[in-house]
């Protein structure tokens, strides 16, 4: 081969390498759900992105330069922007790290001739230009407020041209970066394996060789004890795929656990996180206060939150582009507004809708704080947390952007005997709660079978006899249109071998998510009603009550235009579930919207111990004549 040969065959190798290149990142790109395209930062063409930052007369203030100086972990804002060439395609994004460019790069595998893209790294959030200002395109000027929270690092902003599908670098902002930016945030309360075991998770940017993670906790009003807290992270080869490898990747920072043991119950306690420094020093967070549970089969009103696929909302506007969440910040606020008569939150999966972008799981914790921080937080898992192809999931899907389970697994503690393996059971008072993990296998003879029997059979339905099963995906019942277009109204293979277990142990309700919307099923066994009451319940257990309460946030799922004889209330609309618990025979379920908090179905449960014992179909304990 000659030279000139030599010459073109170099760069048809590098034109066949870039191309690999932007198919890769264009293939990022796709990452939402069903099509993963609903993520909205997946629809920033980073891999396009072109330079014209020496454009004269463009420039991009932020400020203040120091935040949380008051000690603050989420403060505002104030971006200044000039550009002498407006366009309605203009935007701004938040970097974090400030330093964006190429730098952010992985490392290069093979081929070290393959050109680099210029940003790897995609921005924590962005807004247009005339987001505020509709008259920006006219004057050139604008004013953006951010709402950013503690992140681990610098910020710079960034204006960008040409839209989202051919952005064009114009100019970046000075950086700005918190007082603290290690500091401990985000705190996450869960309960332990023991009643009077509560686990609290947070981040932070301190690794053990920096300091010694630890809780300052103690009853209201009397002397204060430190417990130590192990540390955790992930790096991004621990990621399985695009985009959370990629484009996606962020550094999560460290994730430390404290377990706060031998509480007395229904007492409140005081805590706050802490990092004892080399140099002798603590760093150490706001103070919080929660109620300890109380002991299993305690007597006393107890009330218990349900909801799924919430997401996260920007409360500064950002990130609003396609506007796929639209109820979360709804749900987050009547949570918050009523947290004084609630005690206990669970999260049944699809919770942050991150699908590979790391920064966004910060954004969340952020949005739940004032709730996890309070109350225990109790997720299940999902498959916008856990799916991805040849990764072990049931479902060889991609719904995860790659984090196939790990994020997720690192950030909440569940009591779980492996937390890759993401069923347990748990209890609050006279509650029991065993959680299934629809994204592993859960047929007869499975590992996770055997578990769900086993926690079924493990509880004394006089201490506690209100029995709850808990899923992320349907394995009940559901009307939703791709259900009834399967023809079987819930997960393939969902029910199958599961309603022999809840009939068999007389489970009261169970619930699931991953319809985006609200449903109530009957009292059922084998597709049939065993009871037609509407609205009260009472007397023998013949039939568990099927509930769908996956309309927390994300886009809503359409009901099918048929509707079973065994829906009894259907409702298209944001909203969550509440159980209160009175006493041992009495229940009040009530559905709540999102938009006002207002209950608009609900029933009640009255009944007693004998009616848990009495024999029904198919769960009916052996006898015998002899005397």
């Amino acid at each position: 081969m000659n030279t000139e040969e030599s010459f073109q065959f170099l760069n048809i190798k590098r034109s066949i390498l870039k191309f690999l290149l932007v198919l890769l990142f264009s293939n990022t790109f796709a990452h939402g759900h069903g099509g993963h395209s609903d993520q909205i930062l997946s629809h920033i063409a980073l891999h396009k992105v072109t330079f014209a930052v020496s454009a004269s007369g463009v420039s991009i203030k932020a400020n203040p330069l120091v935040l949380g100086l008051k000690g603050e972990d989420t403060q505002w804002v104030t971006v200044k922007l000039k550009n002498p060439q407006p366009t309605a395609g203009d935007w701004v994004a938040v970097f974090s790290p400030a330093n964006f460019n190429s730098s952010s790069c992985p490392p290069a595998e093979g081929d070290t001739e393959l050109e680099t893209p210029h940003i790897c790294s995609a921005p924590i959030k962005f807004k247009f230009a005339n987001y505020s200002n509709s008259a920006y395109t006219k004057s050139g000027k604008t004013s953006l407020k951010f709402l950013l929270i503690n992140q681990r690092a610098d910020v710079s902003f960034a204006l960008f041209s040409s839209g989202l599908s051919n952005p064009k670098l114009v100019a970046i902002s000075n950086y700005i970066t918190f007082a603290n930016p290690k500091a401990p945030v985000f705190p996450r309360l869960a309960n332990g394996k023991s009643w009077d075991e509560m686990t609290l998770t947070w981040t932070s940017g301190y690794n053990i060789d920096e300091a010694v993670p630890l809780v300052e906790w103690g009853v209201v009003g009397e002397n204060k004890v430190k417990s130590p807290a192990g540390t955790l992270t992930f790096d991004r080869s621990s990621m399985c795929g695009a985009p959370a490898r990629t484009v996606g990747w962020r550094d999560p920072g460290f994730t430390h656990t404290s377990f706060l043991k031998d509480l007395w119950p229904n007492t409140k306690y005081t805590y706050r996180m802490g990092h004892y420094l080399n140099n002798g020093s603590f760093i150490w967070s706001k103070i919080y206060t929660f109620n300890s549970n109380p002991y299993p089969g305690q007597d006393s009103l107890q009330r218990v939150i349900i909801l799924g696929d919430m997401g996260k909302v920007d409360r500064d506007g950002a990130n609003q582009y396609a506007n796929n969440q639209p109820g979360a910040l709804n749900t987050t606020d009547q949570l918050i507004k009523d947290l004084k008569n609630i005690d206990f939150v669970f999260h049944i999966g699809d919770m942050a809708y991150a699908d590979g972008y790391i920064s966004q799981w910060d954004q969340f914790t952020a949005q739940m704080e004032p709730v996890a921080s309070t109350v225990p937080y109790m997720v299940a898992s999902g498959n916008h947390e856990r799916d991805w192809t040849n990764s072990g999931s049931f479902y060889d899907v991609t719904d995860s952007g790659g984090e196939c389970g790990v994020v997720a697994e690192t950030m909440y503690y569940v009591p779980a005997d492996n937390r890759a393996k993401f069923w347990y059971s748990t209890d609050y008072g006279m509650f029991h709660f065993c959680v299934a993990d629809t994204e592993h296998d859960w047929r007869e003879g499975s590992e996770q079978y055997k578990f769900l029997e086993k926690c079924f059979a493990s509880v004394d339905r006089r201490k506690q006899p209100w029995l709850i099963f808990i899923a992320h995906r349907v394995l009940g019942y559901s009307s939703n249109n791709w259900y009834g277009l399967g023809g079987s109204f819930n997960e393939p293979m969902g029910r199958d071998s599961l309603q022999k277990l809840w009939q068999k142990y007389k489970v009261d309700i169970a619930y699931f998510g991953h319809v985006h919307n609200y449903e109530r099923i009957c009292p059922i066994y084998q597709n049939i009603c065993v009871n037609d009451e509407k609205s009260h319940y009472s007397g023998v257990v013949n039939g568990t009550i099927h509930i769908v309460t996956g309309g927390a946030g994300k886009n809503l799922s359409p009901f099918s235009p048929v509707t079973p004889l065994w829906s009894i209330f259907r409702d298209h609309d944001h909203g969550f579930v509440k159980m209160t618990a009175f006493n041992h025979s009495s229940l009040l379920f009530e559905y709540k919207k999102s938009s006002d908090g207002k209950v608009y179905d609900s029933f009640t449960i009255y009944r007693e111990y004998k009616d848990v014992l009495a024999c029904v179909h198919d769960s009916c304990e052996a006898t015998t004549l002899a005397d």
